[in-house]
Parts: structure tokens; C-alpha cells; sequence
């Protein structure tokens, strides 16, 4: 089978992991005969420095006719004091509203291998951490109506959804509870915004359907709390736009590893998702061969099982990842306290190393 995809490496780092995932994803190819064409695009910085646009008409264009998009990471502090239409990080949304992906799959998962870094006691946490957060990503108060009165001493944001918006991504999260562990929490502010009394009302009309998946409701403020105090409680958390923002960050923490940890937008299965890490661009070792590529890596997997339906192949990259970690290689972000043995014993690696090593255990897998 031939998938065209779509790159948008972007700034900082983006251009060292993207490069270093596509060869994983050629020798997954090469192993079961699929092959791989890459499109590259601009967006975020780089695209300002070029078009003055953070989001060239191209690139969006470009990414619609693709099967699937891999995006880096976008922005840094060379564009910070640039007015918010003008930042890299309009890139994000314009793709995502452009692209009709209103559903963010955020795996938060504790590899077994980099426990020792995660923040948390080991009798939180000694049972291993999985938890799943579907955010909504296309309403909300990023794309609620905005604005400033006319002598600049007031601004607001609004939160903004519709019945339908709220109900397709509550579907989401009850679909991907039925594939785990049948828990899904709906995390809101229900006691206090009307938005949230809706997700409630909307959640409670198709309960129903979903016989099989206990629901229960949450406070964001409790959850967030609940993700530090006992995160093994949830399995599927589904959320809104910006809740949902915040708590993926909080569980990537808690996991110890965000380099590590790989996401999906998905839409209604019509146009291509969009699949990119959770980390930041990292200016500050772009282009120096030290960006861990695993996340990235660990996205592609995402892409080839939700995107193409190539189970058997997303598991290999998953699997492969795991063997890698296995050996004990790591790359400098997660090597945690035992940074200096890690490197007297030669496993301390960079971006391209560690993308060689997942290719070998493709390979041999």
C-alpha cells in the first residue's frame, strides 16, 4: 500500500525528530511492504519567517490532500512578542480547525523502564500508570469569541459549545473506554459555568447507550488534584478544550517521561488526523543531535493504527520502542539520576542514535 503524509517539521527541534521518525516509519514499510511518500509543509515560525503567516495557505491545502500529518513542534522565543494572531502557535489551531480534528487522544503512560523518574511515590504509582484523555480541540474558549473594549482596560474569552460539538467527542470517550477498562470520568466546572452543566446534561442523554462503561463526573479542580493524589484511579478522561490543555500536561508530568508520550487529533475519519508529540520545540538543543525522538517515533505508531489500520505495524514500533528501552539505552531527558552511569556505559545516546536503535529493532523483531 502507498500513504501519503504530510510534515510539518516545524521549529527547534521539529526537524530532528520528524527526519529521525520518517526512517523508522521506511523500515516498517520496507518490513511489510508499504510505502511512504512525505510532503513537506511550513508552519509556526519558520512559516512566519518565510511567508509572514504562521499558517500558509499551502500548507493547510497541502495537508487536506494527505493521508495522514506528522507534525514536530512549533514556537519559540524568537516569535514570543509577536501579537496572538501572529504567533506560531495559530499554526496549531488553524490546522486543527482546518482540518476539522476535534478530538485530541493523549495516552498518559508510564513506561515500566522510566519509573524511577516519575515524581510520585512508588505506592501511588508502583502499579504502573495508562490513562487515556480525550480532549475536545475545535471549541471552547480558544475559539469562543474574544476580544477588548475600546480604551484597552478590558478583555475577554469565551467559552463556547454546541450540543453536537459536545456530543461527538462524548462518543469518543465512551468508544475508548469500551476498548480499556470501561471507566470513563467527565471532568468539568459544572458547579459554577453553564457550558459545563450542558457537557453534564448531554453526557447524561447517551449514558445509555453505553451500558457497559461506568461514568462518573469530576470537578477539573478535583482532578487535577487527583491526578497527583491517586492518578490509577481513571481511565478515560474526557474534557474540554482547555481543561483538557492542562490535565494532559499535569499526566504527562506525573508520568516522568514527556518525551515519551505520543498524541493523535482525530475528525470524523473523512480528512486525515493529525499526529504530533506532546513536547515543546526546545530551541535551545535544536540541531544538536540531543532531542529524544521517541514521542515522535511513538506518534507515527498512533498514525499507522488509527490513521491506516495497520495494527500489526503500530505494534511493532511499540514494541520495538520498548526493546529499545529494554537494553537500556536512553537519550539525555530521560535518563533521570543515573545520567552519569547511563553514559560511563556508552548508552547515553542522541536523536539520531536512538531512531537507529528502534530501525534495528524493527528490523529484528
Amino acid at each position: 500500500m502507498n500513504y501519503t503524509i504530510g510534515l510539518i517539521p516545524g521549529d527547534g527541534i521539529g526537524p530532528d525528530i520528524v527526519t529521525a521518525s520518517c526512517k523508522v516509519l521506511d523500515a516498517v514499510g520496507a518490513k511489510f511492504g508499504h510505502k511512504f511518500t512525505y510532503n513537506t509543509y511550513l508552519a509556526g515560525g519558520c512559516a512566519i519567517d518565510a511567508t509572514g503567516d504562521p499558517l500558509p495557505k499551502e500548507t493547510l491545502d497541502g495537508c487536506l490532500k494527505s493521508d495522514a500529518v506528522l507534525l514536530g513542534a512549533v514556537g519559540g522565543p524568537k516569535w514570543d512578542n509577536l501579537p496572538g494572531k501572529k504567533r506560531p502557535e495559530q499554526a496549531l489551531m488553524g490546522l486543527r480547525g482546518g482540518m476539522k480534528v476535534f478530538a485530541n487522544l493523549r495516552p498518559a503512560l508510564m513506561f515500566k523502564q522510566l519509573s524511577a523518574a516519575c515524581p510520585l511515590k512508588n505506592e501511588i504509582v508502583g502499579n504502573g500508570l495508562d490513562i487515556l484523555i480525550v480532549r475536545e480541540l475545535t471549541g471552547g474558549i480558544y475559539f469562543g469569541e474574544r476580544g477588548r473594549n475600546a480604551d484597552n482596560t478590558a478583555a475577554w474569552d469565551t467559552e463556547h459549545y454546541t450540543k453536537p460539538e459536545i456530543e461527538r467527542i462524548l462518543r469518543l470517550g465512551f468508544e475508548s473506554a469500551q476498548k480499556r477498562n470501561k471507566r470513563l470520568c467527565l471532568v468539568d466546572k459544572a458547579n459554577i459555568l453553564e457550558s459545563s452543566r450542558m457537557w453534564r446534561e448531554v453526557a447524561v442523554a447517551i449514558k445509555d447507550e453505553y451500558k457497559d462503561v461506568e461514568l462518573s463526573y469530576m470537578y477539573v479542580d478535583n482532578a487535577a488534584m487527583q491526578l497527583v493524589r491517586n492518578p490509577s484511579q481513571f481511565d478515560v478522561i474526557v474534557t474540554s478544550n482547555m481543561f483538557g490543555d492542562i490535565l494532559s500536561d499535569e499526566a504527562s508530568q506525573i508520568t516522568g517521561s514527556i518525551g515519551m508520550l505520543a498524541s493523535a487529533s482525530l475528525g470524523d475519519g473523512s480528512g486525515p488526523g493529525l499526529y504530533e508529540p506532546i513536547h515543546g520545540s526546545a530551541p535551545d538543543i535544536a540541531g544538536q543531535d540531543k532531542a529524544n525522538p521517541l514521542a515522535t517515533i511513538l506518534s507515527c505508531a498512533m498514525m499507522l493504527r488509527y490513521s491506516f489500520n495497520l495494527t500489526k505495524e503500530a505494534d511493532l514500533i511499540e514494541r520495538a520502542v520498548n526493546k529499545v528501552l529494554d537494553d537500556g539505552w536512553r537519550t539525555g531527558d530521560i535518563a533521570g539520576s543515573d545520567f552519569d552511569k547511563i553514559k560511563a556505559e556508552g548508552k547515553l545516546v542522541g536523536t539520531v542514535k536512538m531512531s537507529q536503535l528502534v530501525i534495528d529493532a524493527v528490523n529484528q523483531l
